[in-house]
């Protein structure tokens, strides 16, 4: 690997590997072996609870924080012993740290004096402002903008630089729900513009799922997959993975043999690829299905259940009687008692479903193939 960093812009593609990486805080592993291949051009975010490592891995990426063992890598460069100034990477944190007694202009500016070659300031600063739709603003001062617009004025100081990685630190945790999706949308237009590499942590699975190209689930210091947004919601490969991407029903169940489950007094046929750790034929087992792929109907043998396009049909449970239903705009959430387990199913709130009421029996039917058996 090379020794030295050419610090000239757009010198590099912005390929981050991480090799291995721990931190320990008091003996306790707060980022616990992991290694990561992110892409150059990548919007990959990095997805987990609160204190489960995400944001120490940024800042071991960003050389704030320097890890007991294991490497950063960009563009196939050991960054790891660096400063922060020499990677090639911008910050942009939760709180922006603004400068109050500069106007945006000259907040966007400053990282420009420290950098390592030279630029026309006027230029980059309006290139800057006009990316992230502040063109106009140059003279504003911080305190007459809205948080939108502060978070913005980050971002435009962190891309002045032109970095070859901008790691984002939850940059939208302290905006108001209707303008965090409004900037959600901005964020990942901004990125495809720059083709630029972003590392985005995050604890909000929606803004992962909307922003990521792909995404890295994180756990008490531990990665626990990597994947598009759809194979972690379709093929999480862990309860703990499933419950948290989405809601998930988790069901006790057992393994008949090698294509067969059963739970909920039904028998489902499943594909190798469906199943997580099948190693014993009997064993028991625990089954997941996504609230939305459970189909409701009222409790009569007559009635039609969607079957899949090529004619896999419904698999249809015993019945149970509904304890809950909760509204939640376009959706409703109906709530199942089969036996010993509560079932969370997610119906349309239209006129295709019929009314479903507390007390009635219904009838619960889940196709084959909508399943996912972790042994």
């Amino acid at each position: 690997m090379t020794a030295t960093l050419d610090n000239r812009p757009n010198a590099y593609d912005g390929a981050v590997s991480l090799r291995r990486l721990v931190k320990r805080f008091d003996e306790r592993a707060v980022v616990d072996d992991v290694s990561i291949d992110i892409r150059a051009g990548e919007f990959f975010s990095l997805l987990g609870p609160s204190g489960c490592g995400k944001t120490t891995t940024l800042r071991m990426i960003a050389g704030f924080e320097q890890p007991d063992s294991g490497s950063v890598i960009i563009d196939d460069i050991d960054v790891t012993g660096f400063a922060p100034e020499r990677r090639l990477c911008n910050t942009v944190f939760q709180q922006y740290a603004l400068f109050p007694h500069l106007d945006v202009y000259h907040n966007v500016a400053f990282g420009l004096r420290f950098s390592p070659f030279s630029r026309d300031e006027r230029s980059a600063v309006g290139k800057a402002l006009d990316l992230v739709r502040l063109s106009g603003f140059d003279k504003r001062r911080v305190q007459q903008l809205s948080g939108g617009e502060q978070q913005r004025v980050a971002l435009a100081r962190a891309i002045v630089l032109e970095p070859s990685v901008l790691l984002l630190d939850e940059p939208l945790g302290a905006l108001d729900a209707q303008l965090r999706h409004a900037l959600q949308v901005e964020l990942s237009t901004l990125q495809r513009e720059l083709d630029t590499t972003f590392v985005y942590v995050t604890h909000d699975q929606e803004e992962a799922f909307t922003m990521s190209d792909r995404i890295g689930m994180m756990r008490d210091g531990r990665l626990l997959q990597v994947g598009t947004p759809e194979e972690l919601y379709d093929e999480p490969n862990s309860v703990d993975v499933a419950t948290f991407v989405g809601t998930a029903n988790i069901i006790p169940a057992r393994m008949v043999d090698t294509n067969t489950v059963e739970a909920l007094g039904a028998r489902f046929r499943v594909e190798g690829s469906q199943v997580v750790e099948n190693h014993d034929r009997t064993s028991a087992c625990t089954m997941m299905i996504r609230p939305e792929r459970v189909h409701v109907s009222p409790d009569s043998d007559n009635v039609h259940v969607p079957s899949h396009p090529e004619g896999n049909p419904v698999q249809r449970t015993t019945t149970g009687t509904v304890e809950r239903v909760t509204f939640s705009g376009s959706s409703l959430l109906v709530f199942v008692r089969c036996g010993g387990v509560v079932v969370t199913a997610e119906i349309p709130n239209d006129d295709s479903v019929h009314d479903v009421r507390v007390g009635e029996t219904v009838r619960l039917g889940v196709r084959d193939d909508h399943v996912r058996v972790f042994v």
